[in-house]
C-alpha cells in the first residue's frame, strides 16, 4: 500500500498540461457561468483535487468537515482526483466549477494555450518538492549534489529541473530515467531520486531503514506555489461573491489543519480513500507544519493563500529564460489576487 500512495502522489504531481487545449476550446465558448443554489439558497461548488484524498488536501477536507463551508452559504462538493482524472479538462467540460492547481506550471500553461483560467489562491507557499539523496555528513546544499545522478521523470525535466539547471549548472547529462520505483535508488549512494517532502521520504525510511537526506527546493528559493485554486474566468465573473466564500473558508480550513486538531479532517479523507492510514496522515500533517509549506513567507504577512506579482514573476523569469514559455507571454493572466480575503 504505501508504495503504491507513493507512485499516486509523484504521478499526480506530473500531469503539468493535460488536456490544457481542449481547455481553452471548452471554455472560451462558455456564456453565462452562474454556480446553481440547492434547496436551502446555498451555492453549489464542485472542487475537483488533483489526487486521491491525502493530507495534502486537508485544509479542503478541513472547512467540509467543519462547516467551514457551509456557514458562508456554500454547499461543496470534493471532487477526488485519481488515474486519468484531468483538472482542466473537468473545468472545461464544467463536470466542476474550481480545481486545484498542484504547480505553477499549470495555470502558466493554460495562459500559453489560451484558456481563460485564473490560479486565484494558493495555499502551499513553498511548493513541497524535494530531492532526496543518501546520508552523506557533506552534503549541506543543493549545489552539494552536482556531478551526481538524478533520477527524474520525463516531465520533470521540463519542469524543477528547468530551475535546477539555470541555479546550480547541473547539466542534462547528470539525469536517469525515474520509473517512481526507489531501488534504483537504494541501489547506488551516489544517486539523487525527486519526491515529495510528504511521501517518499517516508516510504524510505519506512522501506530502506535509513533517514534520507532531504532538500526542499522552496527553502532553496524555488518560486512555485502548489495546491492553487483554480477558477474559470466565467465563474469568477458571475459567482464573486461565492468564490470569495470559498478562499475564506479554505484558508479558515487549513489553518485549522496544520495548527488545530485535524481529526475532522483525517477522518473525512480516510472514508473517501480507505487506502489512506492514519500514520501516513500524521506524518505528511507533521511536515506540512514544519517546514511552513502553508503559512510561512507571504502568506504570514498578508494571510493563506496569498499571491504576489514577485512571486509569479520570478517563476515567469526563470522559465521563460529557459525556453519553456516565450517571453512575451501574458504571465499576469495566470492568476489573480482579487478575490482574496480582504481584496476587492
Amino acid at each position: 500500500m504505501q508504495r503504491r500512495s507513493t507512485h499516486s502522489v509523484v504521478s499526480r504531481r506530473l500531469v503539468l498540461a493535460g488536456g490544457v487545449a481542449v481547455t481553452a476550446m471548452g471554455l472560451a465558448s462558455c456564456g453565462d457561468q452562474q454556480a446553481p443554489v440547492d434547496e436551502q439558497g446555498r451555492v453549489r461548488i464542485r472542487f475537483a483535487t488533483d489526487w486521491r484524498a491525502q493530507a495534502e488536501h486537508g485544509g479542503f477536507y478541513q472547512a467540509l468537515a467543519s462547516g467551514a463551508y457551509e456557514r458562508r452559504g456554500l454547499n461543496v462538493q470534493i471532487i477526488q482526483g485519481g488515474p486519468g482524472v484531468n483538472v482542466p479538462q473537468l473545468l472545461a467540460s464544467g463536470a466542476v466549477e474550481l480545481g486545484m492547481g498542484s504547480n505553477s506550471f499549470i495555470p502558466m500553461n493554460l495562459v500559453a494555450e489560451g484558456a481563460p483560467v485564473k490560479a486565484v489562491a494558493a495555499f502551499f507557499q513553498k511548493d513541497p518538492q524535494v530531492l532526496i539523496a543518501h546520508p552523506d555528513p557533506e552534503l549541506e546544499t543543493i549545489a552539494d549534489l552536482a556531478g551526481r545522478p538524478f533520477l527524474l521523470a520525463d516531465a520533470s525535466i521540463s519542469a524543477f529541473w528547468v530551475w535546477l539547471k539555470a541555479k546550480y549548472g547541473f547539466t542534462d547529462d547528470q539525469v536517469r530515467k525515474y520509473n517512481f520505483n526507489p531501488a534504483p535508488f537504494l541501489a547506488d549512494e551516489r544517486a539523487v531520486q525527486q519526491g515529495y517532502l510528504t511521501s517518499e521520504p517516508y516510504t524510505i525510511e519506512k522501506e530502506a531503514g535509513f533517514d534520507p537526506r532531504v532538500f526542499l527546493l522552496a527553502d532553496e528559493g524555488y518560486p512555485s506555489y502548489a495546491t492553487m485554486v483554480l477558477s474559470p474566468d466565467g465563474f469568477a465573473r458571475d459567482n464573486g461573491a461565492a468564490l470569495r466564500s470559498f478562499i475564506a473558508a479554505s484558508a479558515e480550513g487549513w489553518r485549522d489543519y496544520v495548527r488545530g486538531d485535524p481529526t475532522v479532517a483525517d477522518d473525512l479523507i480516510k472514508k473517501a480513500n480507505p487506502e489512506m492510514t492514519q500514520d501516513i496522515l500524521d506524518q505528511a500533517r507533521t511536515k506540512l507544519s514544519g517546514n511552513g509549506i502553508v503559512d510561512s513567507g507571504d502568506a504570514a504577512l498578508y494571510g493563506l493563500g496569498t499571491m504576489t506579482d514577485e512571486r509569479w514573476q520570478a517563476f515567469f523569469d526563470v522559465t521563460s529564460q529557459a525556453g519553456v514559455y516565450p517571453a512575451d507571454l501574458r504571465w499576469r493572466s495566470a492568476f489573480t489576487d482579487a478575490f482574496l480575503p480582504g481584496r476587492g
